[in-house]
Parts: C-alpha cells; structure tokens; sequence
C-alpha cells in the first residue's frame, strides 16, 4: 500500500515537473521571436504609437451613452493591454477609427406558449485601422446580439446590458487588431 502511494506520489510530481518545463519552455520560444507580445496582444517591435479616435454613432437609432462608453472603454484597453503609447498625432503608427453603425432592437426573437420571451439588440460596429508604417488601411464589423426578456422595455434592457455591450465589443475589436482574430 506505502509503495503504491509513493509511486502515485512520484507520477504526481513528474507531472507538475513537465508541465512548468514545458511552460517555461514555451514563454522562452515566445519572447525571442521579434513579435511583442503582452496580454494576449501581438504587436511589432517597431509599432510605438496609436491614435484612438471617439468613436462616432450613425446608427438609425442612437443610445447618447453607447459612443463615449465605447471610446473610453476601448482606449482603456489598449493602453492597459499594450506597450503602445497613446498620442493624437496623425503619424501614430496605429490609428484606430469606429463607428456605430447598428444599434437595432428585434423584436420576438423567443416564443413561449405563444408568447414572445426574448428580444434581441444588434449592435454593429465599423472600425478602420491605418496601419502608417506599412502604409495599409484595413476595416472590419464587429457585431453582437444581445437577448433580453419581453417583459423589459428597451430602456430598462439596456440599463441591464450596456456593460456587456461594452465589454463585448471592445474586447472584439481589440481581438481583431491585436490578436490576429
């Protein structure tokens, strides 16, 4: 029974062992490559700067809150997550422009005992990306679905989901440009 727990024991050991070699062995291989990498976020050794710009909203239906929560919440990210320096140069070698595109409310998107029970907001987002060292411009949508109860009025849901829309969008856009997403 004793050598029966110290040869569990040994196996246990040999296993944490591997692992943190192999961690270990893994952020080595990572940090000699040329590519700067931090939280998640790739970026090249000679990419120094970012301009984030406000986020405009010209969506058919405007939240007055979604734009400035966007735009603060974005910068906060990158500057947080990055090596990046934040200027507002229009030679920064990053330079971030979004806007809201999509704010729609659908209703009926859950049926119970023939009862609505869910509706959906979209939110879609157009980003530009300009790239000035390699001289390329680049664009994406982001866009979320965000359910809420039929019972809540718009007002009431986005009360509860701004948070979520915020986060969620943010972390997207961020994914996409820093990430290779």
């Amino acid at each position: 029974m004793k050598n029966n727990f110290k040869i569990a024991n040994t196996n246990l050991l040999k296993s944490k062992l591997f692992v943190t070699i192999l961690f270990l062995s893994m952020i080595t291989l990572m940090s000699g490559c040329g590519i700067y990498s931090f939280k998640d976020a790739v970026i090249p050794d000679n990419i120094k700067t970012v301009k984030i710009g406000f986020v405009e909203n010209k969506a058919r239906y405007v939240n007055p809150q979604l734009a400035p929560l966007l735009t603060d919440k974005l910068q906060q990210k990158i500057i947080n997550q990055t090596k990046l320096t934040r200027t507002n140069s229009d030679d920064a070698h990053y330079q971030i422009f979004a806007t809201i595109t999509n704010y729609d409310p659908t209703q009926t998107v859950g049926i119970s005992a023939q009862q609505a029970t869910a509706n959906r907001l979209t939110v879609t987002v157009h980003v530009v990306l300009k790239k000035t060292l390699e001289n390329k411009e680049l664009e994406f949508d982001v866009s979320r679905n965000f359910d809420f109860s039929a019972n809540l009025s718009l007002s009431q849901a986005e009360g509860q989901l701004m948070e979520d829309i915020i986060r969620n969008i943010t972390d997207d856009i961020f994914n996409q440009i820093f990430s290779n997403w």
